[in-house]
């Protein structure tokens, strides 16, 4: 920071006419540097409640008049950017239209006649128009740079001399035109996949070609199809890499096998879900001395038989991970490997990437070491097979489970003590018919048997990570795919604070990590049970930074641990095999690999992660709507979970469907959206709806289509 230009007597309270020219007099002489006010406020010596409120008035006025960029909530610059920007483009559900520069500056309005037919998405260079007087900041497209999507999923209507796509998402302005050779043997009503083959300069609509037809709207194939085609995800595996995969021998070879550490005969088990096929952990336990055993993390070795660039490992790669729908699981690899050659299934000897600890009583690791090893499981359990052993002592392997309870206890224990932060969210499943039609929803929470796997599986991911980036002293780490969690945003931390100060409850924002992390862990204790449980839950989450894969180490905050990555999951996560790849290269000797490809690797990762998330949601969103068509009227109790400016999201207690109250049902005021607060407010009756809030509501309509429920108040 410069030095500090100007100070105020913190006993007069500033005008806004004197304080304009030194905080852009400030921000100019730090020009590549961003403040948030508390920092321009130390920066010019202003002090007091009123001064400050003085400067945030005067930061919102430069703002406005795009004289300062506020890149980030709350967090300011001096805008020095030019005329011609670089960045994405934005068509919001809304219908408009905006642009989000790289710059981290403020986000400009595109006028749909200035759009030049970009789409949601795309990388696009835009002109900043002059600025009129107390309007917004315009823009125009001047050139399209990328386009990010080209294909898109809706019903196809069939008129005489040609034909549109009539979609769901308001993420396209225009239907798309269809001249009648490229309808691809679809017929008048069906879903289909549309790719837009070119967007005359003139033309109102795109033009496109049908790449697939998906089906009969409603039918649940094809609905399921249509949720992957719309995020570009496949939903069939390609026939020529199956075939690939066929070729690969089961058998184990005798030499593979003296190369490694032997196993089979110690006492191994694999925990999973009852539905899982794909067994990629199995644990096994024996007893070395009195006080210390030996568990061993072992992990299907998918990389001995999927090759770096072969036809399994391209496809691999492209998807990154497997994606879990409601009813079905798109794989990363070819079946044959993942429910078949790669699984641990009992009584079947398979090759394994472990991890060895030698753990005493306490679960204090004495020793660990990272191997290739020959495993044969003893048994399959299910997480409820587990759990009831836990519950009554009693089962199959009933001594090696309890034992393996007691160390996984303490690691959880310790790992909490260490500032881990405990969210434990449930998920929602549905109990569907043999068509996919849902019968019934319930909720799966997880249990000890859970926290068991958990412990081991984190303990050996933790483990490799460190083995990897502690390098001697003097000399660097070597580059490495790390799973990284940032530490909150102070700014959002402090906001977090304030807004649960209405409810009786405060966090430590600011101090070390385990302190704030610990304070955080206090509060969710605190408010279990109570009517705001499930308001501060949310809040707290979005509060926290997104976790990414990256070879740039900056620790896992949520686990509290300064190394981790994934190790533990190779036949669902790609980076789970890059890791293993790299581990076998430097276990072999091998200098540190080219950081940069490897970071793209990682880049890509993060990004089909966040896709196939958002392709889960959309399912459970569309077996939610599917859930509720026939209980159109019911009345249900439950929670503001959203709020915005086209109207309140609410979430029913007994089945956790969520559903919108359009803001046109709330007609008995004019409500404004107070962002910060989380709430909409009656400009009249200064009646609110907030976060949290509960309410009842009657099921109005549920649109199929748009995987949307609309609710009225009841």
């Amino acid at each position: 920071m410069s030095k500090k230009t100007t100070s105020i007597p913190s006993v007069i309270k500033p005008k806004k006419k004197e304080l304009i020219p030194l905080v852009t007099h400030f921000l100019s002489q730090n020009n590549d540097k961003q403040f948030n006010y508390k920092q321009i406020a130390a920066g010019l010596d202003i002090r007091g409640e009123e001064g400050r409120r003085v400067l945030i008035s005067v930061l919102d006025k430069l703002r406005d008049e795009d004289v300062l960029l506020e890149t980030s909530r709350g967090r300011y610059r001096i805008n020095n950017r030019g005329l011609i920007l670089e960045g994405r483009f934005e068509r919001r559900s809304n219908g408009k239209n905006f642009f989000v520069p790289d710059d981290d500056g403020n986000i400009i309005y595109i006028p749909e006649r200035n759009s030049k037919h970009a789409m949601n998405g795309d990388r696009v260079r835009v002109q900043l128009l002059a600025k009129r007087k107390r309007a917004d900041t315009e823009g125009t497209v001047v050139e399209i740079l990328e386009r990010a999507q080209s294909r898109f999923v809706g019903i196809l209507e069939v008129q005489k001399h040609f034909a549109f796509l009539v979609m769901d998402s308001k993420f396209l302005s225009n239907d798309i035109f269809i001249p009648k050779e490229d309808l691809n043997g679809a017929m008048n009503g069906d879903k289909v996949l549309v790719e837009i083959t070119q967007w005359p300069a003139k033309a109102n609509n795109p033009v496109g070609k049908v790449i697939d037809v998906l089906g009969k709207p409603g039918h649940n194939d094809t609905e399921m199809h249509a949720i992957l085609a719309q995020y570009d995800l496949p939903y069939s595996y390609p026939e020529k890499v199956g075939k690939f995969a066929d070729l690969i021998p089961e058998e184990i070879d005798g030499a593979e096998i003296a190369r490694r550490e032997d196993f089979r005969d110690v006492f191994t088990i694999t925990i999973d879900p009852k539905d899982a096929k794909d067994f990629d952990d199995a644990l096994s336990l024996r007893k070395v001395s009195s006080n210390q055993w030996e568990v061993g993390v072992h992990i299907a070795d998918v990389t001995h038989y999927v090759k770096p660039g072969d036809l399994i490992d391209r496809e691999a790669e492209n998807r990154a991970t497997s994606v879990y729908l409601v009813d079905r699981t798109i794989p990363m690899l070819p079946e044959r490997l993942s429910n078949g050659i790669c699984s641990l299934r009992p009584h079947e000897e398979k090759l394994c990437f472990s991890v060895i600890f030698i753990l005493n009583d306490k679960a204090e690791i004495k020793k660990s070491r990272i191997v290739r090893t020959v495993i044969k499981s003893d048994s399959r359990l299910t997480y409820e097979d587990a759990q009831a052993v836990i519950e009554t002592g009693k089962g199959d392997f009933s001594a090696e489970i309890l034992q393996l309870h007691h160390l996984a206890r303490q690691l959880r224990e310790r790992r909490f003590a260490n500032g881990a932060i405990n969210f434990e969210r449930y998920e929602v499943k549905f109990n569907l018919d043999e068509k996919g039609k849902p019968l019934g929803v319930y909720f799966k929470e997880s249990k000890e048997a859970n926290h068991l796997i958990e412990e081991f599986m984190l303990l050996a991911n933790k483990n490799v990570a460190e083995f990897i980036g502690t390098a001697p002293k003097g000399k660097r780490p070597k580059t490495f795919v790390y799973r990284v969690h940032d530490v909150p945003d102070p700014e959002k931390l402090e906001t977090f604070n304030t807004f649960i100060l209405r409810f009786g409850h405060k966090i430590k924002p600011d101090g070390s990590k385990v302190e704030v992390a610990k304070s955080i862990n206090s509060l969710l204790d605190k408010v279990q049970g109570r009517p705001e449980e499930n308001l501060i839950e949310t809040i707290a989450i979005r509060t926290m930074s997104k976790a990414i894969y990256s070879t740039k180490n900056v620790g896992h905050y949520g686990l509290a641990f300064d190394y981790y990555t994934h190790f533990t999951s190779p036949i669902r996560r790609y980076p789970d095999m890059l890791v293993h790849r790299l581990l076998e290269h430097y276990l072999g000797g091998g200098q540190s690999v080219d950081q940069g490809p490897l970071e793209e690797e990682c880049k890509h990762c993060s990004q089909m992660e966040q896709v196939a998330a958002n392709a889960e949601r959309d399912s459970i969103k569309y077996k939610q709507v599917e859930f509720m068509a026939d209980k159109i009227g019911k009345v249900y109790d439950g929670v503001v979970s959203g709020v915005t400016e086209w109207g309140i999201y609410v979430e029913i207690n007994e089945n956790k469907c969520e559903g919108m109250i359009p803001i046109r049902e709330l007609d008995d005021d004019f409500y404004e959206l107070d962002e910060k607060n989380f709430r909409l407010v009656g400009r009249r009756t200064g009646r609110e709806y907030r976060l949290g809030q509960p309410v009842s509501i009657q099921v109005a309509r549920a649109n199929l289509d748009r995987k949307q429920l609309d609710f009225t108040l009841a």
